[in-house]
This record gives structure tokens, C-alpha cells and sequence, in this order.
């Protein structure tokens, strides 16, 4: 009987104008989005692969290792087709030195605006906003439409338990909207082959806990659906419920968890960061300044008194300890305004993501949310990004630092000039050679983060949960509303 139930419920949908616009509304935005993602895929690699070239040409191109600077970039990630997440909104490369902070600079959306205004049409916005009002759209009178028709009372005129025929309800309906969306989903990935994505076994991975989550949240609407239309009596009712319910699961609690989360565990942005370490930098050369003038007036005093060519000598003897001395004062300098950064961001990244945990705490009695920051998570473009892309490169900028080190003590070259010394000349400085060109090739290469799986799904799993319950709740609901409904 159950069967029976199901097959009718599959072929009503089937014939009704209803699966057609399903199916052609998924397949048109599905393959639109994906195709849209593969081609800002492509671009954004083409972009890196020459920004690469040219930072690896201009440091080729340099006559010394001293002063030595070059552009990190960040590469394109394939699961960025899928969700977009906050790759275009955070920098796309920083500059590696001795001398600046680590910090992603000229992020997409600053260049193009108008996408920050009108956001990105991935895979993940069309389920999590589209395909979550379509469900509702097409299950709003799902019980109450058939009570306003009258088939309702014909079909219990026989003796069919409620529970099979809501049971039956759910999974015609389930069926009806899903295979909709799998089928153009399944062309999707046509898509990828065919433009020969790189895609690991990983990515494959990660795209199909993608696709389960989409389903797994895709349910969850079609099934609320059927609840609220198990607890009205006319379908104008339940239509306008749902729409209400709608607003609020998508655009408003998402939003105002973050808003309130904002307000009770403020975090200083970056600009005023950066302005703290700007202040201690400026304070510590100032005071580096002040060592020096004090060690060159002491030194001035030793020399006190001494004819020209007893100083010349006196020079000749102490000017390389000189030196020393005075470049370690200035690396001692370096590494306080590193380590105050480093310390700093910390800092800001441990409240960050204090707040970070309550806001996302907070949004995900959500399920548009609890969807939204598991698809991020397990495309790696959520909001920890911009962090594990910054500690890379501070742990980059430090192996750079120390291979540049040794470099200039190897070929005894700082500040691009050479210093010898001899017992009868005594110090002779010759500059750099202006034709010679660095060799790059013993360099460091920064390797960009990899993310694991089995580091994504402990938090992903959460979510896969909390979705899993909201389904679980709403097919109770529906189940103890239709066993009480009123047929008449």
C-alpha cells in the first residue's frame, strides 16, 4: 500500500507543471553557476600563474641580496567553483621582507566592486537561498491543498492508516523535488571533466560530502514544508507562514547572530592593528636611533685626543666591530617589531575567533546556516582563511629571512657592497656588481596550505548533526500533526 502511495504521489509530481519548473530552474541556475565558477576559476589562475612569474623575474633581475623582497600569491582553490566563500574578499598576495608585516593586500572585490555589492552566483548560494524557497513553494499545500480539493476524504473513505499515508507524503514529495536538482548537479560535473578541472581524489572527496550536506539541507526545507502545511487548514495560510519562516531561517538569524556577537565581543580591526605596530615601530627606531648616536659619541670619545693618522688606525682596528655591533642592534630591532606584530595578531585572532564561535554559535539555530559555514568549511574558503594563508607566509617570511642571511654572509655583501680588509690598505668598499643577477634557484618556495579532510570533519560533522535533527524534528512534527488533522 505504502509503495502504491509513493508511486502516485512521484507520478503527480511528474505530470505537474511543478517538476518541470523545478527541473528547469535548478538545471538553468546549477549549470550556470558552475560553468560561471569553472570560467572565474581559469581566470583567477591564469592571474596567479603570471603574478608568479613576474615576482620570480623581478627578484631573478636584482644585483643583491640585501633588502631582498618578493609577492606571495595566493593560489586558486577548484572548490572555490562550488563556494566562494571569502576568497575574493581577502588579498590576494603580500609582500615577503625583512622590513613589512605580513598582511594579504588587493583583495578581487576591491578591484571589482560591483561583485561585492551583488556578492557571487556559486553552488552553494542557489541551494541555500534558492532551492530552500522553491521547497517551500512546492509543499506549502501539500496536506491542506488536497483537504481544499476534497481528495483528501476520498482517500481515507478506505481504511488507510494516517501514518502511512504521511509517511508516503514525504517520501513522494522527497523524490518529486530531489531528482530535479541530482540530474543537473550530475551535468555539473560533466562540466568539470570536460574542462579539465584539476580535481584530486580529495576534492572529490570534499565535493561529495558537498552534495550530501546540499540533500541532507535541501530535506530539511522540503519536510517543513509539509509540517506547516500538516498544521493549517487553508494553503494561503501555510504559504505565508512558510514565507515568514523563510525570511527568518535564511536572511535574518544568520545576519543578526553576527550583528549580536559583534556587540559583545568587539575586535579591533585591521587598521587599527596595523596602526599599533606602526606606533611601536616608529618608537623603536626612534630609540634605535638614539643607541647609535650615544654608542658613535662614545666611540668619538675614545678617539679623543689622537692625531689623524692614530685615529685612521684606531678606525681600522674597530670599524668591522663597529659594524657588527651596529647591525645587531638594528636586527635586535627587527625582531622586537616582529615579535610585537606576531604577538598582536595573535592576540586579535584568538578574540576574533571568540567572537567568531558565539556569532557562528548563535546562527546556526539556523539550518541555512549551519549549511552555509559547512559548505565553507569543507571548501576551505570560510572565514579561517584569510588566517591559515597569513600564518603560512609568516612561517615563509621567516625560512626567506634566514636564507637571505646566509646568502649575504656568504658572499659577504651588505647593503649590495663589498668590504675587504687589509693589513696595509686597510678597508676597501666596492659596490655591488650592477650587471650581476641573483641566483634564484637554491631560494625557498612558499608552499601554499594544504587542507586535510580529516581536519575538516569534526567541525563539518557538527553540522552534518544539527541538520540531521531539524529534519528529524519537522518529520515528527508533520507525523503527530497529520495523526490529529482534521479531514473534513
Amino acid at each position: 500500500m505504502i509503495k502504491t502511495l509513493i508511486l502516485k504521489e512521484i507520478r503527480l509530481y511528474f505530470a505537474s507543471p511543478r517538476f518541470v519548473a523545478v527541473f528547469l530552474i535548478c538545471a538553468l541556475l546549477i549549470l550556470l553557476s558552475i560553468h560561471l565558477g569553472i570560467r572565474e576559476y581559469q581566470a583567477a589562475v591564469a592571474q596567479y600563474d603570471t603574478a608568479t612569474q613576474l615576482a620570480a623575474q623581478d627578484l631573478h633581475e636584482r644585483n643583491s641580496w640585501d633588502g631582498t623582497e618578493t609577492r606571495v600569491f595566493r593560489a586558486p582553490d577548484p572548490m572555490q567553483i562550488f563556494v566562494n566563500g571569502v576568497s575574493n574578499d581577502i588579498g590576494r598576495f603580500s609582500t615577503i621582507s625583512e622590513w613589512e608585516q605580513v598582511r594579504l593586500r588587493q583583495s578581487p572585490n576591491a578591484d571589482d566592486t560591483i561583485f561585492a555589492v551583488f556578492r557571487y552566483l556559486d553552488f552553494s548560494f542557489i541551494v541555500q537561498v534558492v532551492l530552500s524557497l522553491l521547497a517551500f513553494m512546492f509543499t506549502y499545500d501539500a496536506i491542506n491543498g488536497e483537504r481544499e480539493n476534497g481528495t483528501l476524504k476520498l482517500i481515507f473513505a478506505h481504511s488507510l492508516p494516517r501514518s502511512r499515508f504521511i509517511l508516503a507524503k514525504l517520501a513522494g514529495s522527497w523524490i518529486g523535488l530531489i531528482i530535479p536538482f541530482i540530474i543537473p548537479v550530475l551535468l555539473g560535473f560533466l562540466l568539470l571533466i570536460a574542462f579539465n578541472i584539476p580535481l584530486t581524489t580529495n576534492h572529490w572527496l570534499r565535493i561529495g560530502l558537498l552534495l550530501s550536506l546540499s540533500v541532507l539541507y535541501y530535506s530539511f526545507f522540503i519536510i517543513a514544508g509539509i509540517t506547516v502545511s500538516a498544521f493549517t487548514r487553508h494553503s494561503s495560510e501555510s504559504f505565508l507562514i512558510l514565507l515568514v519562516v523563510w525570511v527568518f531561517l535564511v536572511l535574518i538569524i544568520p545576519r543578526g547572530a553576527v550583528l549580536t556577537a559583534a556587540n559583545l565581543i568587539p575586535v579591533p580591526g585591521a587598521a587599527e592593528i596595523n596602526g599599533q605596530i606602526e606606533g611601536f615601530s616608529n618608537e623603536q627606531w626612534k630609540a634605535h636611533e638614539k643607541i647609535l648616536s650615544e654608542a658613535w659619541r662614545r666611540r668619538n670619545a675614545q678617539m679623543s685626543g689622537m692625531d689623524a693618522t692614530a685615529r685612521k688606525a684606531y678606525e681600522d682596528e674597530h670599524m668591522w666591530s663597529w659594524m657588527e655591533e651596529d647591525e645587531a642592534s638594528r636586527r635586535q630591532v627587527q625582531t622586537n617589531i616582529s615579535a610585537f606584530a606576531r604577538r598582536l595578531k595573535e592576540d586579535n585572532r584568538n578574540r576574533s575567533e571568540e567572537q567568531q564561535h558565539l556569532a557562528f554559535g548563535m546562527s546556526r539555530f539556523s539550518p541555512a546556516s549551519a549549511f552555509r559555514l559547512a559548505a565553507m568549511n569543507l571548501a576551505g574558503t570560510g572565514i579561517e582563511m584569510k588566517n591559515r594563508y597569513e600564518l603560512a607566509m609568516e612561517n615563509y617570511k621567516d625560512i626567506l629571512n634566514r636564507f637571505i642571511d646566509e646568502k649575504k654572509s656568504d658572499d659577504n655583501e651588505p647593503g649590495g657592497i663589498s668590504i675587504t680588509f687589509d693589513s696595509e690598505s686597510g678597508f676597501s668598499f666596492r659596490t655591488a656588481d650592477l650587471k650581476k643577477t641573483l641566483d634564484t634557484s637554491e631560494m625557498p618556495q612558499f608552499e601554499q596550505p594544504q587542507i586535510r579532510l580529516s581536519a575538516l570533519l569534526p567541525q563539518t560533522l557538527i553540522d552534518f548533526f544539527i541538520l540531521a535533527v531539524a529534519c528529524l524534528l519537522t518529520f515528527s512534527l508533520s507525523w503527530l500533526a497529520f495523526l490529529r488533522y482534521d479531514l473534513r
